[in-house]
């Protein structure tokens, strides 16, 4: 396991991914005639709902079995967490040999009030995983029948989560994705992301300077040829279904934006050269066999403060996965 900028060459589950191992487009749509204005849940309903997936992820984690917690994860982290219980499956049939249990504690909850589904919140949370870090955890339902589902979940160092807008009554607030007053609409932030990484975008910009931006970048352009190893990447947005973004009104007026990207990378030896060594979890979800090339496919969930006005928006955290791998 590697951390979240994994080295290149030795493509691996990310150490977040690791620690952690995800239908409606807009925050506005009307289902059943509900266009009132609302709380997304109670205090309560989300406390038994964050006690129900931290039951279910353990359940799922410590047999490596992806039934177990399958209503309780989707979007990104759900892509995240199904490649990490096959890929532990293949290799541990019998179940997971160094499981811990998970504890979240200390949660803090920001609840929006907003119209029509889906419904969804935030959680914020100490662990016993990741010394320093909360896990900042978004939580969905697209019906009052369905479970809620931790669609994104991202690592924030203690101290750097945002403090969110709440009104009289504690409630937060939503940011539609189509919303205006900031520096880019929450609907395109993951295209105009994907597209900043392309690293022969020779223009980027609107993205303030750290390490999952202006370094990534970097690191991109320096390892894309190297002395036998030519490494190609695409970036493509994710926005559709339980990949859509979601957006919380911060205190000074911006938005805590937490959306999703999907990139390849294919590496390809030169003739006499051979590919960078692949771990066990790598190759478990392999398909075909990497004699010339292997092409790694990721998801990658980022939570990004979006600045009131304009501004260069800072993506504060990201965790990402494998969750495709194909040689050639």
């Amino acid at each position: 396991m590697s951390k979240v900028m994994n080295r290149l060459g030795r493509p691996a589950v990310t150490a977040a991914a690791a620690v952690v191992l995800s239908l409606t487009a807009s925050g506005c749509v009307t289902v059943h005639g509900e266009l009132e204005i609302v709380p997304t849940s109670t205090k309560a309903e989300a406390a038994r709902a964050l006690d129900t997936f931290v039951t279910a992820y353990n359940k799922a984690e410590k047999s490596y079995d992806s039934s177990a917690d399958a209503k309780y994860v989707t979007g990104a982290l759900g892509a995240i967490d199904a490649a990490k219980l096959k890929a532990g499956r293949t290799l541990h049939p019998d179940g997971n040999p160094k499981h811990t249990e998970l504890k979240l504690t200390d949660t803090r909850f920001t609840v929006p009030k907003k119209a029509g589904w889906p419904r969804w919140f935030v959680a914020d949370s100490d662990n016993n995983r990741l010394a320093g870090y909360r896990w900042v955890m978004v939580f969905t339902r697209d019906d009052v029948s369905e479970p809620f589902a931790v669609s994104y979940l991202t690592l924030f160092r203690d101290g750097k989560v945002p403090k969110f807008k709440t009104d009289g009554d504690g409630w937060g607030e939503a940011v539609t994705p189509d919303a205006g007053g900031l520096a880019v609409p929450p609907a395109d932030l993951s295209k105009k992301y994907a597209d900043y990484l392309d690293p022969r975008s020779e223009a980027a910009d609107g993205f303030a300077d750290g390490q999952h931006t202006t370094q990534w970048r970097a690191s991109r352009k320096k390892n894309g040829t190297r002395p036998g190893l030519s490494t190609q990447y695409i970036d493509e947005p994710l926005v559709s279904g339980d990949y859509a973004p979601v957006a919380l009104r911060t205190e000074d007026g911006g938005a805590l934006v937490f959306f999703a990207t999907r990139r390849y990378e294919k590496q390809t030896a030169s003739p006499g050269s051979d590919l960078p060594a692949i771990g066990a979890s790598v190759k478990a979800l392999m398909t075909g066999e990497p004699k010339q090339s292997a092409t790694y496919g990721y998801v990658s969930n980022q939570a990004a403060f979006d600045p009131p006005g304009s501004g260069d928006v800072d993506v504060l955290a990201r965790v990402e996965g494998i969750t495709t791998a194909e040689g050639s």
